[in-house]
């Protein structure tokens, strides 16, 4: 059976968008979660983006007693160790990858969209930006890591060898680790992704300096 197509929060910053910012929410928040995001990047008018924020999947999560929570996937404690449900993600990936389709239909290239997302949904950023058969305007990933890690050598799209990434984390985060991040991009790197790497005095959250480098690398990449 056909995975659904997720429901979503959008907002235009222009009439007409010729570009678009697809963003997902972290573990147990929503698609409303960053809404409030978009008049604090004080972005343009032109050109016209469209924020897509979409509401993942309800779902049991292990990791949180079982609790039923929108979630990308679920998360298991192996010794100790915290593991990604792959399936889940796999799952998600489609999902996204539909929306990366609407997109399309509703006439914005792959070249003028953007993979977003914070904690999960910056790690569900990152694996299905890099395996996107075309090549995106832009992946940014805020606060998370690279889930299925050993795959992607494998599964990465050609065309988005050389996407550009912006990555941030905070340095007291202890829901991701800084050294879970910093692992990760060492793993891209040696694979030749290029990175533009932020990281900033915060816990696991975004803030105002954050916000404003953001604003700055969508303006690049989008043109804005």
């Amino acid at each position: 059976m056909a995975d659904q197509l997720l429901d979503a929060i959008e907002i235009e910053t222009a009439p007409a968008p010729t570009a678009a910012v697809i963003w997902m929410h972290g573990l147990g928040a929503d698609g409303h979660d960053f809404e409030p995001i978009v008049p604090e990047l004080r972005l343009g008018p032109r050109p016209s983006i469209r924020f897509v924020f979409p509401h993942a999947p309800l779902r049991p999560v292990t990791i949180n007693q079982g609790h039923v929570m929108r979630a990308w996937y679920d998360i298991r404690a192996l010794a100790g160790v915290r593991r990604e449900d792959e399936a889940g993600v796999r799952q998600s990936a489609r999902q996204i990858e539909s929306l990366i389709a609407r997109e399309r239909l509703r006439g914005i290239p792959a070249e003028r969209l953007v993979l977003a997302g914070f904690s999960q949904g910056g790690a569900m950023a990152l694996h299905t930006g890099l395996r996107h058969a075309e090549r995106l305007a832009g992946v940014m990933a805020l606060s998370c890591y690279l889930p299925l890690a050993s795959t992607l050598e494998a599964e990465a799209a050609p065309a988005n060898r050389a996407v550009p990434i912006f990555w941030a984390h905070g340095v007291h985060d202890p829901m991701i680790p800084l050294a879970l991040a910093e692992q990760s991009r060492e793993q891209l790197a040696a694979l030749g992704y290029a990175i533009e790497w932020h990281q900033y005095a915060m816990p696991h959250s975004v803030s105002a300096e954050e916000i404003a480098e953001i604003a700055r690398w969508l303006g690049r990449v989008l043109g804005a």
